[in-house]
């Protein structure tokens, strides 16, 4: 898991039937997050919008997020963060 912000939308409208009604959110990971600062498309299971925070799971875990383990999904928002706390005396420089 790691946390990213939402900054876009994406519409594509050809896509695997597995994506059907889904609506996918570019997300960019926050400094420490997975992904090393790219842009990362993941399909919303919550409701979130742009400019939130969410919690984002990759892999067999976003396709379990889904309710099928065959879909053509690799990224999914799981969660909205409301408060992130982070101990800066104990970040690695």
């Amino acid at each position: 898991m790691w946390v990213g912000k939402i900054i876009g939308t994406l519409v594509a409208t050809p896509k695997d039937e597995s994506l059907t009604g889904s609506k996918l959110l570019v997300v960019q990971p926050l400094t420490g997050g997975n992904g090393g600062g790219r842009h990362i498309v993941a399909v919303d299971t919550i409701g979130s919008g742009t400019g939130e925070t969410v919690l984002v799971v990759e892999g067999s875990s976003a396709r379990h997020a889904l309710g099928n383990p065959e879909a053509a999904v690799d990224a999914a928002i799981i969660g909205i963060v409301d408060n992130m706390e982070i101990n800066k005396d104990l970040l690695e420089e």
